[in-house]
C-alpha cells in the first residue's frame, strides 16, 4: 500500500462523493482538487461552478482560488458573481462543498472570526460566497480538519448556517425547506446529520483511525449509529492522478 498523508485521505474520500452530471459549488482549497480527482475518475460530466462565475468548468489546471481565470477553463458559461448566485437561489445547484475553522454540530460553519467578532483573537478570511451556498444550495458538504479547536460545540460566529439551533430553525429562519448539510469529511471520519434532532452523527472511520480517537478530538457530543462503517484506503491510481496531474508541484498536498 502506498503512503499518503492526511490531506491526500480527504481529498480522496471527498472526490468519491461527487455525482456524476450534479452542480456542485466549489470553495477555495481542498473541494477543488476533490472535484478536479473526481472529473478524472468517478464524475466526468461533474458540472463545477464557482461564484465568480464559472459554470461547468474543466479543471485540467488546478485553480489558486475561486476568482480566477483557470475557474473558467473550458467552462459552459462565463458569467459573474451575481449570476451565480441567482442560479443558486432559483434552487439550480445541488450541491455546496465548503471548508471552515469551526463546525458545530447541527453543522453550522465558521470562517470569519474566532472569538467575539469585536474584538476578535483571529479574524478569519471571511465569508465569501460561504453565507450564499449554505443558504441556497440543496445540501452542502463540509470538508475538515478534525480536533477539538474546529469541531466545537458553538461556533464563534455562523458564516455558513448548517441546521442552525436545531430541528425547524432553517426554516423559520426563511431558508428552503429541505436543504442543508448532509455530511462532514473530515481528516479522520466521514459524518452525517441525525434526521431527528439535525445533530452531528459518526458514519465512518477511516484507515487506522478508532472511534476513541474520533470522539477524543470532537469538541462536543457525536451521535454514534449502530454500526460504524470503516473507508477505504486512498488507491494507486487516486494518488497517482492526484499528485502527478492534479498537484504536482504540492502547493496544497
Amino acid at each position: 500500500m502506498t503512503e499518503y498523508s492526511s490531506t491526500e485521505l480527504l481529498i480522496c474520500i471527498a472526490a468519491r462523493v461527487f455525482e456524476n452530471g450534479k452542480t456542485c459549488f466549489i470553495g477555495t482549497g481542498v473541494p477543488m482538487l476533490a472535484a478536479s480527482l473526481a472529473q478524472r475518475l468517478y464524475a466526468p460530466d461533474l458540472v463545477a461552478i464557482f461564484e465568480f462565475g464559472g459554470t461547468g468548468a474543466q479543471l485540467e489546471d488546478l485553480p489558486m482560488a475561486v476568482g480566477e481565470a483557470r475557474t473558467f477553463h473550458k467552462a459552459l458559461a462565463a458569467s459573474g458573481i451575481c449570476d451565480i448566485m441567482e442560479t443558486a437561489q432559483r434552487g439550480f445547484i445541488d450541491y455546496g462543498f465548503l471548508g471552515g475553522a469551526q463546525i458545530d454540530p447541527y453543522g453550522n460553519l465558521n470562517s470569519t472570526v474566532i472569538g467575539d467578532h469585536g474584538s476578535p483573537k483571529v479574524r478569519l478570511p471571511g465569508s465569501g460566497g460561504g453565507n450564499d451556498v449554505g443558504s441556497l444550495c440543496w445540501q452542502t458538504i463540509a470538508l475538515m480538519r478534525h480536533d477539538k479547536r474546529r469541531f466545537v460545540p458553538q461556533v464563534d460566529f455562523v458564516t455558513t448556517p448548517g441546521f442552525l439551533t436545531g430541528p425547524g430553525a432553517r426554516e423559520a429562519a426563511g431558508l428552503p425547506v429541505n436543504t442543508g448539510p448532509i455530511a462532514v469529511i473530515s481528516t479522520l471520519a466521514t459524518m452525517g446529520f441525525d434526521s431527528d434532532t439535525c445533530r452531528m452523527q459518526l458514519e465512518a472511520l477511516h484507515p487506522g483511525v478508532t472511534l476513541e480517537q474520533a470522539l477524543d478530538n470532537t469538541g462536543f457530543e457525536l451521535l454514534l449509529p449502530t454500526e460504524v462503517k470503516r473507508n477505504a484506503h486512498p488507491t494507486a491510481e487516486e494518488l497517482r492522478v492526484l499528485r502527478d496531474e492534479i498537484d504536482p508541484t504540492g502547493l496544497y498536498i
